[in-house]
């Protein structure tokens, strides 16, 4: 799928796609943060049918939800492609150590060669969490790398 990035002089830049069916849907980033989630009129490219402003809060939930199934799917293709690599869920014990602290703490991909590529907190999904997302007792952790790799993860997060 081709997406167009625009430079928005003052504002900051779109992104625009069409869908299978035409339509045409694009993001405006905000140099303030503010996205816009903008649907086009099909008959006149340059205006707008609807436009939605999200705050952040808003923007990651949109992410969440539209991207979690993805990463889901491609995790399972990697797992057919990929001899080796695995996916492990991890959850995080009350009383572990890094219950409380941030990703960036853990420094799992430097001491395992493993990758936490997403974190389960009751009904939300956090894909591709930074290193400043912090942890707490019951998150299920999602980690991608070698059987070795998602092993010592696991004692990392238990153990410290």
């Amino acid at each position: 799928m081709d997406v167009e990035e625009i430079a928005l002089p003052g504002i900051g830049l779109r992104y625009d796609f069409a869908t299978r069916s035409g339509q045409r849907v694009g993001v405006v980033c905000h140099r303030t943060g503010r996205r816009d989630l903008v649907v086009y009129d099909r008959d006149d490219p340059d205006s707008s049918r609807e436009v939605l402003q999200l705050t952040d809060d808003e923007g990651d939930v949109l992410a969440e939800l539209l991207g979690a199934p993805r990463i889901v799917e491609r995790l399972a293709d990697l797992h057919r492609e990929v001899e080796g690599l695995l996916s492990e869920q991890i959850t995080i014990l009350a009383g572990s150590p890094y219950d409380g602290r941030t990703l960036g703490d853990t420094q799992a991909r430097t001491r395992t060669a493993a990758s936490i590529v997403a974190v389960v907190r009751g009904s939300q999904v956090h894909a591709s969490p930074r290193p400043d997302f912090g942890f707490l007792a019951g998150d299920v952790v999602v980690v991608v790398g070698t059987r070795e790799g998602a092993d010592a993860v696991a004692q990392l997060l238990a153990n410290g």
